[in-house]
């Protein structure tokens, strides 16, 4: 199938398995390029990705084996440090391994497990809870579980396993305490977590937005939970759903939220 001349490869083409061979490798270039584009929204890798493409598939058909292993060891170099580089991105396409009918199946048997609880009772803490960090311009973040656990997002902070409260949410996000900085995780009618982290989005933003707004769209782009937002430098509340921030008039916001809470959670 193969055969070296000076250094060069040349490439039997009558064979079936050379076929067979690029057919595997545009496979392999084809997953390497979606996972750029659908995980990376730098430019200049999008670029590289796409130019080291067409180097490797031209390196292979002249036969240019040294030039195509440089390449191709290039690219999955580049691949490695581009992941770690951007996590914040990338982390939202690979944390969530549960298939739809699986998380469905999950959310399931945990509705038929946790008892009921008053929503209503739930939305009025909450409402409370928004205005007085609003008023008093504390920053907050609050993320309510939906059908996508946050068990592993829980085990950063602290677990609390506490009933919500206004008050114990307020003095949560005192400045000072040693729970404030990170985010409380809400499961059904308990708190659940506090202090916890979530990879913040690292692009993509116009305006300026701080650390919170950031970690709410992270985690709303990798869930399918509902997450409140409170500026620490303008009280102004944002909710965060399905990678998207929507900024809400404290009059509209008890409307809004119920709303959000109520639709159905997105497919991953």
């Amino acid at each position: 199938m193969f055969a070296f001349d000076n250094g060069l490869l040349i490439i039997n083409y009558t064979n079936p398995l050379v076929y067979v061979e690029l057919g595997i490798s545009l496979l392999v270039l084809l997953f390497a390029n979606i996972f750029v584009f659908k995980t990376i929204r730098r430019v200049v890798p999008k670029i590289f990705i796409v130019l080291a493409t067409l180097l490797s598939l031209v390196c292979w058909a002249f036969g240019l084996s040294y030039a195509w292993t440089i390449v191709i060891a290039t690219m999955a170099v580049s691949l490695v440090i581009m992941y770690n580089v951007n996590i914040g991105e990338v982390r939202p396409m690979v944390s969530n391994t549960l298939s739809k009918s699986e998380r469905q199946a999950s959310f399931r048997r945990k509705s038929k497990i946790a008892p009921i609880f008053d929503k209503e009772d739930l939305y009025d803490k909450i409402e409370a809870t928004v205005r007085q960090l609003s008023k008093t311009s504390t920053g907050g973040l609050i993320t309510f579980e939906r059908g996508t656990e946050l068990t592993d997002y829980a085990k950063s902070g602290t677990i609390l396993n506490a009933p919500v409260s206004s008050e114990l949410l307020v003095t949560i996000f005192y400045p000072g305490t040693r729970l404030h900085d990170g985010a409380v995780i809400i499961r059904r009618n308990m708190i659940y977590a506090a202090a916890c982290y979530f990879d913040p989005i690292t692009s993509g933003l116009s305006g300026k937005y701080g650390s919170r707004h950031r970690a709410a769209l992270g985690i709303s782009k990798a869930t399918d939970s509902v997450t409140i937002v409170v500026s620490e430098e303008t009280g102004r509340v944002s909710l965060a759903v399905n990678g998207e921030l929507i900024h809400v008039n404290l009059d509209e916001f008890r409307r809004l939220f119920e709303e959000y809470m109520a639709s159905e959670t997105k497919e991953k």
